[in-house]
Order: C-alpha cells, then structure tokens, then sequence
C-alpha cells in the first residue's frame, strides 16, 4: 500500500503552489472579507484547468480525480483560501451533480460559462422546515403541458447572492421517489432572490421563493425517483467540503508554527515552551490522520461515486479537525490571532461552518453508526 502521491500528482502540486504563490498571494487577506465573489480569480483558475478538473473531458472538462481536485484546493488554500472556494464551486459543488445526470441540451446551455469562471451554480436544497431532514422538503414540481410549475422556498444556498443558475431539490410527488431536482435561471419570472443574510464567517446567503415559477420541462435534472442519484452526487460535495477544512486548518497551523518561530517572550522563542510544542504535536496528529482519510475516500471515489461511510469518515474528521487546528492556532498566536490583520481567524470562523454545512458533524455519526452496526436507525418520530 502506498501512501505517496504519484509522480504526476507531485508535480501537478508543485505546479498549482507557483501558480498560487505567484498569483494570489497579493490580495489574500482582502479576498478573504470581501463579500463579492472573486470573478478575476475564477477566470485565471479556469484558464490554469482548475475548475472543471473532475468533468469529463468530453463535456469540456479537464477528466481528471477527485484526488487532483483535492490537491488543488489544498495548495490553493495555503496561498489564499478564499481561492480555494472558486476550486471548490468549480469541482465539488452542484456542478459536479449537474455534470454527471445533466442531458446533452442542459450541459450544452450551461457548461461552457460555468466551467470558464464566467459564471456560477448554486445549490438550493436547505428550505424553512427541511434541513437535515431533505427528504421533508416541500417545494414543489408540478406539471403542466411543457413545462412544471414551481412553488416553495430555500435557505442556507452558498453563493446565492452570485450565482446566474440554481440546482433546485423539488417535490414531484409524495415520498421520497417523488423527489428531484430542476434548474432554474436568475431572473424567471415567477423566482425571487432575497436580500442578503450573512453568517458567522461574513459569507453571505440569500432566501430563494418561488410563487408559480415557470421552467420548462426540458430544465429538469433529474425527475421523480432522481433522490438517491442526487444523495450520492452530494457525497463529492462532502469531499470538497473535508478538503477545505483540512486545507484551512493546515492554513492556519502553518502560520501560527511560524510566529511561535519567531515571537519571543520571557527570553526565548514561543516554540521553546513545552505546553506549546505538545498543543502543535496534537494539532500535526490530527491533521495528518484526516489527510489519510481524505485521500482514501477521494482514491476511493474515483471508479464512481464516492462510498457514504468513507465520505461521512472523512468529513467528520476533517471537519473536527480544520476547526480544532485553526482554534489552536488562534489561541497559540494570541491577539495577533485574533485580529483580522491574520487569515488565522478567517480560518477559526470557515471551519466552523463547514461543522454544519454539508451534512452535520452529528448527522454524519448517525451515518457511521448505521455501517457500524449494519442497520438503519429511523431519526423521526413515530
């Protein structure tokens, strides 16, 4: 078993750090608070092959791994992380769902732009009284001639405020067989982006409606019976959001190991104290056993779609992590951690979310539990 990445994975690596160290590093810090998204950043990742790398080359795409876009996200992250959000929307995010079930008319409608950095697809799946809960969403499909009449609500959709097109989780009919998905364009009549929310990290999300929204039929991604297709689109997803994590935290490790370098109090270097040399000895544990995990649900994933436990494993963990190892580093680093002069603290916040997003820490140890123990446990009531 080898645990080394292969000779073109190095150097495909070593070839995105000199593009990130060259390109991005300028601007990283004001990236981070900015609440636009970063369109000049997306074109020159589009023009290095960075968005697009899990499509297939025949639908415009770069056709390679999960592991590659890992590898991406994680050197783009140690520059820039806002960056590494572009790589994500770009490989992990809805477009990787919508790459794989779209027909031939849809990828052609939407592909090119999206691939090219011009423009954005965003997820609404999340809704006012579903949100761990999918299956409980209430926004509806229903037909009528060529085209489905769409009613209903979303929350929580990353990139919203941005975004030109929606992947949109819809109720065909009762059950979970009823469920599906169908895109919907900016500015349909009948569709309202709402005003900006923001979260903790300064990201912000806008609530989608839907009051008799007309697409047509030709719109739909994936129709009744599509949930399950859609659930294991979702499980990349999850690896886009463990590798940001883990990304961000080691982000944040790297430079608070550098100021414990360099500060010195009580006559010596911070490094010399040995209440910090373990907290960064635990902190290298963590991060170099979530990048195992990472990478075997990555390799893993590659013949298909990727395994629910080995994504669950890995989120988790790299959930736990990216935010255990970027709260750590804060506190090693103290108030110059604290302040918003450092990306340290953008890490504390970003991690946080991806706690939540994504599927929670606590929903994905139920999904655990249940190859554990090689059953299912119903979460509702009876």
């Amino acid at each position: 078993m080898d645990f080394n990445l292969t000779e073109e994975q190095v150097a495909f690596a070593d070839s995105v750090r000199k593009f990130a160290q060259k390109e991005l590093a300028d601007g990283a810090l004001e990236r981070a608070h900015s609440h636009d998204y970063p369109w000049e950043i997306a074109a020159k990742l589009a023009e290095m092959g960075l968005i697009g790398i899990t499509v297939k080359e025949e639908d415009g795409g770069i056709g390679g791994s999960l592991v590659d876009a890992v590898i991406a996200i994680q050197e783009l992250a140690l520059v820039c992380p806002k960056s590494a959000d572009v790589v994500q929307a770009g490989n992990f995010g809805a477009i990787r769902t919508f790459a794989e079930y779209a027909s031939p008319y849809l990828k052609e409608k939407y592909l090119p732009d999206l691939l090219a950095g011009k423009k954005l697809l965003a997820l609404g799946m999340s809704e006012p009284g579903a949100g761990s809960s999918v299956t409980e969403l209430k926004t509806s499909a229903v037909e009528d001639g060529d085209h489905y009449i769409i009613n209903g609500s979303k929350v929580f959709s990353t990139h919203s405020p941005h975004a030109d097109s929606f992947l949109i989780y819809v109720r065909f009919g009762e059950g979970l067989d009823g469920i599906g998905s169908v895109m919907v364009d900016r500015g349909t009549p009948g569709f309202e982006v709402g005003q900006p929310s923001a979260f903790m990290s300064g990201e912000e999300w806008c609530q989608l409606y839907f009051d008799n929204c007309r697409i047509p039929k030709e719109n739909v991604l994936l129709g009744p019976g599509g949930f399950k297709k859609q659930i294991s689109g979702f499980n990349v997803e999850r690896i886009g959001n463990a590798s940001r994590a883990l990304a961000l935290g080691r982000h944040a490790f790297n430079v608070a190991r550098q100021h414990c370098l360099d500060r010195e109090q009580f006559g010596k270097a911070l490094c010399e104290f040995q209440g910090l040399q373990w907290k960064f000895s635990e902190m290298a544990l963590k991060l170099e056993s979530s990048q195992l995990l990472l990478y075997r649900a990555a390799i893993n994933a590659d013949g298909g779609l990727p395994s629910a436990y080995e994504t669950s494993i890995a989120k988790l963990s790299c959930n736990l992590t990216g935010w255990e190892v970027s709260n750590e580093a804060l506190q090693a680093m103290g108030g110059y951690g604290y302040s918003t002069e450092s990306l340290v603290e953008y890490c504390v916040k970003r991690t946080r979310g991806w706690m939540i997003a994504g599927g929670s820490i606590e929903v994905l140890k139920n999904r655990i539990a249940e190859d554990v123990f090689g059953r299912r446990f119903n979460q509702r009531a009876k």
